[in-house]
């Protein structure tokens, strides 16, 4: 079951502006990222499950995170049909993140008013998505349509809550960019949580991007 609800999770995607996105099998290592991105104030990750076995790892974070870091919300993406999504719910999903719009997954997420971002790349699919209960559309992958596309969607749509994913880095250009344009917050994976020279991660410098972008995310917001 989800420790927070659907509207929960929509607020908090709106105050912090950020949803980290990350995805490892091991579960220690896991661990100390989730606590790394925490730490520089994010409230939110999207766990990416594209391993084997990764609703295991995940179950085991999610415990983790809900005795040992208070108020932050997991969920998982790269959902790609609603059996896995029934599944990650059972385990304790905030909510669901799809690479397209699957009306299968809407309707097991709002069974159980779990909070669901479909990927969407037009505006019809943006539409059926709201149609069908979404309330932060998932852009994908935002580095091709970029920020001129969500400031054309909000033209006549400014009821319309997207979130960027790919494409997006924690730089002030970046940042800029995407939030002058309208979005509501945005998905951030290998370029927030970098891997050093060695191949391993660097928490300290984790933390620190992490706090730099909800900062400039803050000062953009006004």
């Amino acid at each position: 079951m989800a420790n927070f609800s659907r509207l929960e999770v929509v607020e908090v995607m709106k105050q912090t502006g950020l949803v980290p996105l990350f995805y490892n099998s091991d579960i220690e290592v896991s661990k100390k990222v989730i606590k790394a991105v925490y730490d520089g104030g994010a409230r939110l990750l999207e766990f990416t499950a594209r391993g084997d076995f990764a609703h295991e790892v995940f179950g085991e974070l999610n415990k983790y995170v809900v005795k040992e870091l208070p108020g932050m919300i997991m969920g998982v993406g790269s959902v790609t049909d609603a059996a896995s999504a029934s599944r990650f719910m059972a385990l304790g999903a905030n909510f669901i993140v799809t690479p397209v719009l699957r009306e299968d997954i809407a309707l097991v997420c709002n069974r159980r008013k779990v909070a669901w971002s479909p990927g969407c790349g037009s505006l019809t699919e943006i539409c059926r998505a709201e149609e069908l209960g979404c309330e932060v559309v998932k852009l994908f992958p935002g580095g091709i349509y970029g920020p001129d596309f969500v400031k054309a969607i909000r033209g006549p749509q400014p009821w319309t809550s997207i979130m960027p994913t790919g494409g997006v880095s924690p730089t002030k250009e970046n940042l800029e960019g995407w939030f002058k344009a309208g979005v509501t917050c945005v998905g951030m994976g290998s370029k927030l949580i970098a891997k050093n020279a060695e191949g391993n991660y660097d928490l300290d410098k984790i933390t620190s991007d992490t706090k730099n972008a909800m900062d400039i995310i803050k000062t953009l917001r006004g």
